[in-house]
C-alpha cells in the first residue's frame, strides 16, 4: 500500500513511517518546504497547495500533525494555533483525499475529546465533554468531512498518553521520577488512558489495514490507571520512591487551564473498537509499557 504521511518528523510519525516501511508499505511524506528526499511532497496548508504529484498511487493517508498541546499556559493565541494546526492541514488533506478518490483517512485525534468524565468508562459510542480540548477534537474530526462525504474510509484517532523512551510524556517525568521527585497531581483519582508507543504504532497499522475498521477508535491501553497509581508505577520502573503531592490549585496557578485540563482532567477511556476488531496489546498493563519505556 502507497501510504502518504503528514507531521511524519514527530515521535510518532518517525516510528510509524519505519513500522509500515518494515512492513513492505510504501511511504511518502508530507514536508513544510521544498522537497529534498525521494519520500518526500511538499505542502503549505494555510495556502492549500501540495506539490503536484503528491497523491499519485496513494491509498491511503495518515494526517499526524498538531502543534504541541503541553506547551505552557493557553493564550487566546495560543488556543487559537493549537486549533489552527490541526482543523486548517485536516481540511486541506480531507479535500485532496475526496479529489484524488484516495479511499482511507486516519486522521489523529485525542481522548480530549470526552472531556472529564470522572471514573466513568468512555468509548467510541461516548458523548463529547466540556472544555477546550474536547472542542478542538470536535472541530478536529469535523475538520475530516470532505473525505467522508466523498465515500473514504475515515479513522479518527483518539490516541491518549503515549509512553515512549524516546520522549514524550515520560521525556517530562522520567527525569523527575528518578531524583525522587515525582508527584501525584492533585487528588491523583484522574484516570491516565496511557498507551505505549509500540502499541500507537501497532493500532495506526492496523487500523489502516483492516477495512471493517471507520470512525473514532480510541487508542488507549486496555486498563486505564488513575494519577496516583501511575506515579507509583513509574516510580518503582525507576527504582525510585514517588511520595509527593501537587496541590490541585499549584496547578492551577503555574498553568492555568492547560494545567487543569492536561493533569486534573481525566478519561477512563477504553479501546473496545480497536480491541473489538482484532487488535491484539503488547502491553496491556501500565506497568509492561514503562518498563518498555525506561
Amino acid at each position: 500500500m502507497r501510504v502518504l504521511i503528514a507531521g511524519s518528523g514527530g515521535l510518532i510519525g518517525t516510528a510509524l513511517a519505519a513500522r509500515l516501511r518494515e512492513s513492505g508499505h510504501d511511504v511518502r511524506r508530507l514536508v513544510r518546504r521544498a522537497a529534498r528526499k525521494p519520500d518526500e511532497r511538499g505542502w503549505d496548508p494555510p495556502s492549500g497547495r501540495i506539490d503536484e504529484g503528491a497523491f499519485e498511487g496513494v491509498e491511503a493517508v495518515v494526517n499526524l500533525c498538531g502543534a504541541p498541546l503541553l506547551s505552557g499556559r493557553w493564550s487566546g493565541m495560543r488556543k487559537q494555533l493549537l486549533l489552527d494546526s490541526r482543523v486548517e492541514p485536516t481540511e486541506v488533506l480531507a479535500e485532496a483525499v475526496a479529489e484524488h478518490g484516495v479511499g482511507v483517512l486516519v486522521n489523529a485525534s485525542a481522548v480530549g475529546f470526552y472531556g472529564n468524565p470522572g471514573s466513568t468508562v468512555v468509548d467510541e459510542e461516548s458523548a463529547s465533554g466540556g472544555g477546550f480540548l474536547a472542542e478542538l477534537c470536535r472541530e478536529w474530526e469535523d475538520a475530516t468531512a470532505a473525505a467522508r462525504s466523498a465515500g473514504a474510509r475515515v479513522v479518527s484517532a483518539r490516541t491518549g498518553l503515549v509512553l515512549a523512551r524516546e520522549g514524550g510524556l515520560l521525556g517530562v517525568l522520567r527525569p523527575l521520577s528518578r531524583f525522587a521527585l515525582g508527584a501525584r497531581l492533585g487528588g491523583g483519582r484522574q484516570f491516565m488512558p496511557w498507551i505505549s508507543l509500540d502499541d500507537e504504532i501497532g493500532a495506526l497499522q492496523h487500523v489502516l489495514e483492516h477495512d471493517a475498521v471507520s470512525g473514532p477508535v480510541n487508542l488507549t491501553g486496555p486498563a486505564p490507571v488513575t494519577n496516583a497509581e501511575f506515579t507509583r508505577a513509574l516510580g518503582h520502573a525507576v527504582h525510585r520512591p514517588a511520595p509527593w503531592w501537587v496541590p490541585e490549585i499549584a496547578v492551577k496557578i503555574a498553568l492555568g487551564q492547560a494545567g487543569e485540563e492536561m493533569a486534573l482532567f481525566g478519561q477512563r477511556a477504553v479501546p473496545r473498537r480497536l480491541e473489538g476488531s482484532g487488535y491484539v496489546f503488547r502491553h496491556r498493563t501500565v506497568e509492561s509499557a514503562l518498563a518498555a519505556a525506561t
